[in-house]
């Protein structure tokens, strides 16, 4: 990982008000960096507001919503410095964007797709995840994080890394970080049942649902599937397992990508990309909007299953 630019440290050290920003539709990456820094600002004297435009769609992080605001008000803005984690762009912050406007703005990120933005950019795209950043930015600061911002920070990192299995030899000092969050009082068994435990009897029907519709194209190498509105509209977003999905996909021997559509709207969809070595999704995710990493990645656009379905396959026939 590159050092952590002394223009951040000093970007802090110097603001007393601060908006602690991340990206619409968070995940536990955002939430959990966000949340860590905030406690840590606080703790640093500083006063911090965890802001997000939301929707808190994953089960796994809805508990922290009531947490976040998505309008800060004109107090909370005076005279504030923003921090953007998680965000390969500005617009990524959704409806918040027009709150964060005029504010010095520092951006912590680890897209390859991350745009330069921002006064100061601390952008590290062989990060495993933005927690991973924010531990190092908090002993930058000169302090130890508490063992709730070890909890949360542990959370994001197994978030972005599936629980480690996205690891591989050349990212073995995640382990160390880890290491350093298990000191400071985080619990990888507690962080695995939060992550993965509590699920809904209707989740499971649903993951056999979009099971049963899955396609294989280009001898294989690629599966796709579909989540309808009517589903979106029968289990609602408590009934989403994204992470276990994924699992089981690209467990099919001989797949090399995974396609997964949503039909949030009926104008609208979200689609998730996962690769396992030679695909890179966030090139293809990026042709239609959306961003993200080599091995995971995500965007939302106009359009159905149907018409989505057919420009995608085209995206990947390029390189399958």
């Amino acid at each position: 990982m590159i050092p952590v630019p002394q223009e951040l440290i000093d970007f802090i050290r110097g603001g007393e008000r601060f908006l602690v920003a991340g990206h619409k539709e968070p995940d536990g990456d955002c939430v959990g960096s966000q949340l860590a820094l905030a406690s840590a600002l606080r703790r640093l004297g500083k006063s911090a507001v965890p802001c997000s435009a939301g929707p808190f769609k994953r089960p796994e992080i809805k508990a922290y919503e009531p947490i976040f605001t998505a309008s800060p008000s004109e107090e909370d803005r005076r005279n504030a410095r923003a921090i953007i984690m998680d965000c390969s762009n500005a617009a990524r912050t959704g409806d918040l964007e027009p709150f964060l406007a005029g504010a010095p703005v520092a951006v912590i990120d680890h897209h390859a797709s991350s745009e330069r933005f921002g006064d100061v950019s601390f952008v590290d795209d062989k990060a495993p995840s933005v927690t991973f950043m924010t531990l190092a930015l908090i002993e930058a600061l000169g302090i130890e994080p508490t063992k709730e911002e070890a909890e949360l920070l542990l959370f994001g990192l197994c978030t972005d890394t599936g629980f480690f299995r996205h690891v591989d030899s050349p990212s073995w000092e995640t382990f160390e970080y880890a290491a350093r969050m298990m000191r400071a009082g985080a619990s990888p068994k507690r962080t695995f049942f939060a992550m993965n435990g509590g699920k809904s009897f209707e989740s499971r029907i649903l993951m056999g649902l979009i099971l049963s519709r899955i396609e294989s194209h280009f001898g294989g190498k690629l599966v796709l599937s579909y989540e309808n509105l009517e589903d979106t509209e029968r289990f609602g977003l408590q009934g989403r397992d994204s992470d276990a999905l994924y699992q089981l996909l690209q467990s099919i021997g001989g797949v090399e990508a995974v396609v997964l559509i949503r039909q949030e709207t009926p104008d609208n969809c979200t689609v998730g990309f996962r690769s396992r070595e030679s695909v890179d999704v966030s090139a293809i995710a990026s042709r239609f909007g959306g961003g993200g990493h080599k091995q995971a990645a995500g965007l939302s656009a106009k359009g159905t299953i149907a018409g989505l379905r057919e420009g995608i396959l085209a995206a990947f026939a390029e390189v399958l």
